[in-house]
């Protein structure tokens, strides 16, 4: 309790969005659930980034995934920056958008040049698995939308607005009707 009497308030959820490049799909998907949160009010209960495991950091979000989110009123503003180990102990969910930056975000977690993570870990999962528990093989990846021209982006961010949803109903509860 605090001092006043009353319970302090609950730690925001703090989500982290892992692709390859941190240009296309994660920033789209960091922008999506900040929009989405902040529609339900847990603007204040949730904390969202991105990152890639190979960014060139300082890269604004790619033109196609600004286009598409600018089209259902999202801002994309970020710049794109690297995972690095200590996220994996920042952030509750780090949430991956293929079996390749699976595979890469995993090797982080165990012993390697940069040591091991200390402290609270993540949950670390494909993202597609949040809407889709039963996913299995390629349908367990959010495809990189970059060769895919427009219908590719608007594909990739109804996904992702699905992962958004389900997330927040996961930990916040469903979302109110209408």
């Amino acid at each position: 309790m605090d001092a006043d009497g009353s319970d302090p308030p609950a730690r925001p959820l703090r989500v982290l969005f892992v692709c390859h490049a941190n240009l296309c799909r994660s920033p789209l998907a960091e922008g999506i659930l900040r929009h989405r949160a902040a529609e339900r009010g847990l603007a204040d209960r949730v904390e969202v980034d991105s990152a890639g495991t190979y960014a060139m950091d300082g890269s604004p979000p790619h033109p196609r995934s600004v286009a598409i989110a600018r089209a259902h009123g999202i801002d994309l503003s970020g710049r794109s920056r690297s995972l690095e180990p200590e996220d994996l102990a920042r952030f509750d969910e780090v949430l991956v958008m293929d079996r390749r930056n699976l595979a890469d975000v995993e090797r982080y977690v165990r012993l390697s040049a940069f040591g091991r993570v200390e402290g609270p870990r993540a949950r670390i999962r494909l993202a597609r698995t949040v809407a889709d528990p039963g996913a299995r093989g390629a349908d367990l990846d959010v495809p990189d939308p970059f060769r895919g021209g427009a219908e590719g982006y608007a594909r990739v961010f109804e996904m992702l607005d699905r992962i958004a949803h389900a997330l927040l109903d996961e930990r916040f509860g469903p979302r109110p009707a209408g």
